[in-house]
């Protein structure tokens, strides 16, 4: 069966154009950011283009796997199948809706109640039903009722559109549903594998949306630098880069760390009320989800105005910017993750106790796969696989001495090409990035 042999409840077609870019009529946006990129001459994403490529990469795993299709809950997942977006965060820990993408059939979008008008603009989604869910903050003591109604639904509609093979991959799912769905017919495989290759590989509409993101991070940055001074908290500087971020339409940011002084070693200290003092290294992690939902990943270490830097400091840049350089020259398509692991930086004994988790890993609508790990720790946590050409990794050090006053964290975001590589972030890398 096919999308178009699929009678669905509300037919796509007949839906009332709204004539709108992003749900925002051109003469009412009052983005800056649309000033920004187009001093940066960074080129508008066509949005139809990317959102039929990433359909098609999901379906493409899908066949590999020889599913059905596939039962999204991850509000990313959900977003990189359809580009519907509803209350992102608060989706991520209660599973208030959830999409059904069939291999070789419709798209059904399961949404908040009474939530249609915001996927008016989608065209790839052939129907919107309302959602059932069965968590207990919604549901109480019929949450057991619930599942059995949404996989009742769910089963239905697997099976109306699956030609007899009822294997679906679901990316997250609590084990009621799961058992609920076997009941029916219907296996679920769950795992988030398919749909994490599937967002590996990047469209160049991806790109595009991509390298605004970054823009607006570096704009964020740059205003942030320009209120480093004396008296500042780190609470108040990180803030910074939320409200820049928001008002250009950013979406959120996925952790708090910024540090100072001694709370940057060991790094993934949290941001704080610290009042930040004269000539402290502040080192921070961006974790952005930006504009059109695409992550910046980058990290910056500056020292804070009002004394030079001392030798230590410098020291400890230099190490951080040297171990970034060193792998970001070595990466190549085609290399394995393994390579690039037993060929990577070398840190001296007394960096190795605090050094960052990873080497590299992916970004895109949030960091996803692969977490490149370093040789020390690969039979622990290592997994091979191939750097292809249309991918992006962040590349990451962190250098801090163990028992040491401070430490520096970067990171740059690099996109892996056909002959290469280009790092997408241009903000100074410099302690005092003027």
């Amino acid at each position: 069966m096919t999308r178009q042999d699929y009678e669905a409840k509300i037919d796509p077609s007949k839906r009332t154009s709204t004539g709108l870019i992003g749900n925002v009529a051109p003469e009412e946006d009052g983005n800056p950011a649309l000033a920004e990129w187009d001093q940066a001459s960074l080129a508008q994403p066509d949005m139809n283009v990317m959102r039929s490529y990433r359909l098609e990469r999901v379906r493409a795993e899908l066949r590999k796997g020889d599913f059905a299709g596939c039962i999204l809950f991850d509000p990313l997942n959900i977003r990189y199948a359809t580009d519907a977006t509803n209350m992102q965060v608060w989706c991520m820990h209660d599973a208030v809706r959830y999409a059904f993408v069939a291999t070789e059939g419709p798209v059904v979008l399961f949404d908040f109640a009474r939530c249609e008008h915001l996927t008016d603009h989608l065209d790839l989604i052939t129907e919107r039903r309302p959602a059932t869910s069965w968590f207990y903050f919604e549901n109480g003591p019929r949450v057991d009722e619930l599942v059995q109604k949404w996989a009742d639904e769910l089963a239905d509609l697997i099976k109306s559109c699956s030609g007899g093979n009822n294997r679906i991959a679901v990316d997250k799912c609590e084990m009621p549903g799961i058992m609920a769905l076997a009941e029916r017919g219907v296996t679920a495989i769950p795992g988030t594998g398919f749909i994490e290759h599937a967002r590996y590989i990047k469209h160049t509409e991806e790109i595009k949306a991509m390298r605004r993101s970054v823009n607006t991070t570096e704009v964020a940055m740059a205003e942030m630098w320009r209120q480093l001074k004396l008296g500042i908290t780190e609470n108040q500087l990180w803030s910074i880069l939320h409200q820049v971020n928001i008002a250009r339409g950013g979406e959120w940011i996925e952790t708090r760390l910024l540090s100072s002084g001694p709370r940057t070693n060991p790094w993934m200290a949290e941001c704080s009320d610290r009042i930040i003092q004269a000539g402290d290294i502040v080192s921070f992690d961006t974790d952005l989800i930006g504009p059109y939902g695409y992550c910046t990943d980058i990290s910056r270490g500056w020292v804070t105005p009002g004394k030079a830097p001392t030798n230590e400091q410098r020291d400890l840049h230099a190490t951080a910017r040297e171990m970034i350089s060193y792998n970001i020259d070595l990466v190549k398509p085609g290399m394995t993750f393994r390579e690039l692991a037993d060929r990577a930086y070398q840190l001296s004994d007394e960096f190795i106790p605090n050094r960052y988790a990873v080497i590299a890993h992916g970004v895109g609508l949030a960091d996803e796969y692969p977490a490149i790990r370093y040789a020390e720790d690969w039979d622990k946590y290592g997994y091979d696989g191939v750097i292809e050409a249309n991918t992006v990794l962040s590349f990451e050090s962190y250098a801090g001495r163990v028992g040491g006053h401070e430490g520096i964290k970067l990171e740059n975001q690099v996109l892996i090409t056909e002959t290469g590589k280009e790092v997408l972030d241009t903000f100074s890398m410099d302690l005092i990035p003027e």
